[in-house]
């Protein structure tokens, strides 16, 4: 009897239709790839109902006057979403394959940042989209309550960056109110106090500045064509100025995103992390103010530090001269190993050729009395942090070697 129901049980199940196998569900990057095919504006499905139409106009307004191409995808910060979210606008480009703009927008509770990458048609050159943001004035002080102010700001950097229009001002009701609003009396005197010890320091330093200028010019000779043996390879002073412009610029950053009100999980994130490689940096400033790997390294963290705290990707120095551009580009480089390099020293090993890349002066000969100047990586890596993480581009622990180093020292 059970044998006969058993049979009868296969028969019924041989006539039944098969069933269709369930589909994954799509990738976010394919998702707005094939949002992008109909309408460059992609808005996700749980963002749209609380977007103002009044802020998608402007967008596409935007869009349609850039100069180039503009894919811009809306969406918001899920734990799928994860380490992904830099990774986006390339992933997108290439689904996309077209030249252009890719900006992610990416929204935590009421807090809007953006992600985004220019890419040209194949030959031509311009500025990066990178140094345009760095140079633009105004970009820490765009509302980000709101998607549409930072997302115009980005397509305006593009253009400037893309053929050289000059960029325009940010509207007024685009900025952050002024900091002045909500000080006590207190914090206007301690700022007042705060700008007097500025403005003797800023005397200081141009007297300290005339001084040395003065010293420097007994000491070369006029008739010198080549430098002088104790000379660095380039100029570790210059290379010390941007590093403490860089290190004043992002205190104030994160100064700023200090004083936010009702910040999010991710901003004091960002915060701690922008403090982490800020005191690295100030660190190596401090204790090592002469020596042009530490100025350098200084230089590359702070210039982290504030794009961190501004809410922008933290972006790998140029493996091969930390001073350039960010490492926007990923170039082969010794036994398969994979270096991030600013576009400059990527062209450069893309026609098979080393850059000239960070020379420090090193000893050689028998008896180490000769010096001749080298590329950095050529050092020791146990000697130096910075040399051992080529500045952090190829591990993003230089903050933590720098404490561990100057342990060590002590």
């Amino acid at each position: 009897m059970r044998a006969r129901l058993l049979t009868a049980l296969l028969a019924a199940l041989a006539f039944l239709p098969a069933l269709p196998a369930r589909a994954d569900t799509p990738e976010l990057p394919d998702r707005i790839a094939a949002a992008w095919r109909t309408d460059h504006l992609s808005v996700d499905p749980r963002l749209a109902p609380g977007i103002p139409q009044s802020e998608l106009d402007r967008i596409r307004a935007a869009m349609r006057t850039a100069a180039v191409p503009v894919y811009v995808a809306l969406v918001p910060r899920t734990p799928a979403l994860g380490k992904k979210t830099y990774d986006m606008p390339t992933l997108l480009h290439a689904r996309i394959g077209t030249p252009g703009l890719y900006v992610l927008a990416v929204v935590d509770g009421n807090y809007w940042s953006t992600l985004a990458e220019l890419y040209r048609p194949g030959g031509l050159r311009g500025r990066d989209l990178v140094s345009v943001q760095n140079d633009d004035k105004q970009r820490l002080d765009v509302l980000a309550d709101r998607p549409a102010p930072r997302i115009v700001r980005t397509i305006q950097q593009a253009s400037t960056a893309f053929d050289g229009r000059a960029l325009p001002p940010v509207p007024a009701g685009d900025l952050e109110p002024p900091s002045d609003h909500g000080l006590t009396t207190t914090d206007k005197e301690d700022r007042s106090a705060y700008i007097g010890m500025g403005v003797g320091a800023v005397l200081g330093f141009a007297l300290t500045l005339v001084i040395g200028l003065r010293r420097r010019r007994r000491h070369v000779p006029k008739a010198s064509k080549q430098p002088a043996k104790d000379e660095p390879p380039i100029d570790a002073w210059e290379v010390q100025l941007k590093a403490d412009d860089r290190i004043k610029a992002a205190e104030r950053t994160v100064a700023r995103l200090d004083k936010r009100r009702n910040r999010t999980t991710e901003q004091l994130d960002q915060r701690d992390d922008a403090y982490r490689r800020l005191d690295a940096a100030r660190a190596l400033r401090a204790d090592h103010p002469d020596d042009l790997l530490a100025s350098a390294g200084a230089l590359v963290l702070a210039r982290q530090a504030e794009r961190g705290a501004s809410g922008a990707a933290v972006q790998p120095p140029c493996f091969f001269d930390p001073t350039h551009n960010p490492g926007t580009a990923t170039v082969d480089w010794s036994d398969d190993v994979q270096v991030p390099a600013c576009q400059q020293c990527a062209s450069v090993v893309r026609h098979g050729k080393t850059p000239r890349g960070l020379r420090v002066w090193s000893k050689s000969g028998l008896l180490g009395h000769d010096r001749k100047q080298v590329p950095y990586w050529t050092l020791d890596p146990e000697d130096n942090p910075m040399v051992a993480t080529g500045f952090g581009a190829l591990s993003d622990d230089l903050p933590e070697r720098v404490a561990a180093w100057k342990d060590e020292v002590r």
